[in-house]
């Protein structure tokens, strides 16, 4: 709420002329007497300073009370701090002259970047049900605890423990993921913390300094590496989704998920999700732009999903080779119902757990990849038929296409 201003205005500024006749607060005449009007003067002073007093006084009152606001934030303040952007062609020496040294980077970040630790419960039919345990770093967008990680670090999780930078722990809530992007926010009760400044992936160039902060391996919170934006709009194909992302030479390992990539003035400029797994390569590190997570993050913070997403409802794993078949207790190569949610469009239609899927829609499935590309070629509340392999028997099923909540 503001002040009127121009009521505030005509009171602060009015001007007192005792020539003025019928214009002015008040008259005087000729043949009014001295002390009559010393009177009036009284008067008049005394409503003019009571209305400054009001207006102070009404004044004092907002300003209180914006500054209870900041000192004692509601739990429900939802404020992403966007840095201000920097129109550069090049990186001159004008733009370095302002940019941090790693260390002080660091000193500036390290509290916004925290660790993750899942539990999830797991049923195999050789060990029963069991829990298993998993790690990630995520990275507070907003003093009141939203929290943005990805989506592969808490799927499936049944607890989310976020361990800051002070060594205080917290059961985070899950606020809402978007498996297509890989992203993923959480929350929790707490306020007044140190969170991340916003930067402008967009305005990138190859060569700048990148600092990735994280927590490799799940056991190394905190751990810092450096090194330069390698490439811009890499396509690749990450856990059959394709993605474009940022390259980085910041040395990046698992555990990092979900971390920070900051630029040199301590902006977050994408978050850290994938690691070239091939043998002897080293200095490929990958991320999400920010500019990319930004709208993600503020779907998901409004609403919990994004909006448009459809949803089949299943997890699946691609056996390609004996070790993998092994594993799993298979015979056969090919794609396999891992999971199935509850109360998903998949359970809804009989799929279950164990499943080989052969063909959709007369498509035949080799890969994860298949399946999750003719998906996101339909809508919500779109049918498709999806013959799947089941105790050496083929069955086909029809699948109504959801929409992604979660």
């Amino acid at each position: 709420m503001e002040l009127d201003k121009t009521n505030s205005e005509s009171v602060i500024e009015v001007e007192v002329n005792e020539k003025t006749t019928n214009s002015g607060l008040y008259e005087t005449f000729p043949n009014q007497p001295k002390k009559k009007q010393k009177k009036e003067r009284k008067v008049l002073r005394t409503i003019v300073i009571g209305c400054l007093i009001f207006v102070l006084g009404l004044t004092g009152g907002f300003s209180g009370a914006y500054i209870y606001g900041r000192m004692n934030p509601s739990n429900n303040q939802k404020v992403i701090y966007q840095a201000v952007d920097r129109n550069y062609n090049s990186i001159s020496t004008t733009s370095n002259k302002n940019q941090l040294s790693v260390s002080e980077v660091v000193d500036l970040v390290e509290d916004a970047v925290v660790e993750i630790r899942t539990e999830s419960v797991r049923t195999n039919a050789f060990y029963g049900e069991y829990i298993t345990e998993g790690a990630g770093s995520g990275v507070i967008i907003t003093e009141n605890g939203y929290i943005v990680t990805n989506y592969h670090v808490i799927n499936g999780a049944s607890k989310v423990i976020v361990k800051l930078k002070n060594q205080n722990e917290y059961e985070a809530t899950v606020i809402g993921s978007d498996s297509q992007t890989d992203l993923a926010l959480l929350k929790i009760e707490e306020i007044k913390l140190t969170s991340a400044v916003l930067g402008n992936s967009d305005q990138l160039q190859v060569g700048e300094t990148a600092i990735a902060i994280g927590n490799p391996l799940g056991n190394l919170g905190g751990t810092v590496t450096s090194g330069i934006i390698s490439a811009l709009g890499r396509e690749l194909t990450v856990d059959g989704k394709k993605m474009t992302l940022l390259q980085t030479s910041a040395a990046v390992n698992p555990g990092n998920s979900g971390g920070g990539l900051f630029n040199a003035y301590g902006e977050l400029i994408g978050i850290v999700n994938a690691k070239s797994s091939a043998n002897n390569v080293e200095g490929l590190g990958f991320a999400i732009p920010i500019n990319t997570a930004k709208g993600i993050i503020e779907e998901l913070m409004q609403n919990g999903y994004v909006s448009g997403r459809v949803k089949m409802g299943i997890q699946m794993v691609n056996i390609q080779d004996a070790q993998t078949a092994f594993k799993y207790g298979v015979n056969d190569y090919g794609v396999y119902i891992y999971q199935v949610e509850d109360n998903s469009p998949a359970k809804e239609a009989g799929l279950r757990s164990g499943d080989r899927i052969i063909e959709i829609d007369g498509e035949e499935i080799e890969t994860t990849e298949d399946v999750q590309q003719i998906v996101l070629e339909h809508k919500v509340n779109d049918k498709i038929k999806v013959k799947v392999i089941r105790n050496n028997k083929k069955e086909t099923f029809t699948v109504t296409l959801g929409e992604a909540k979660n």
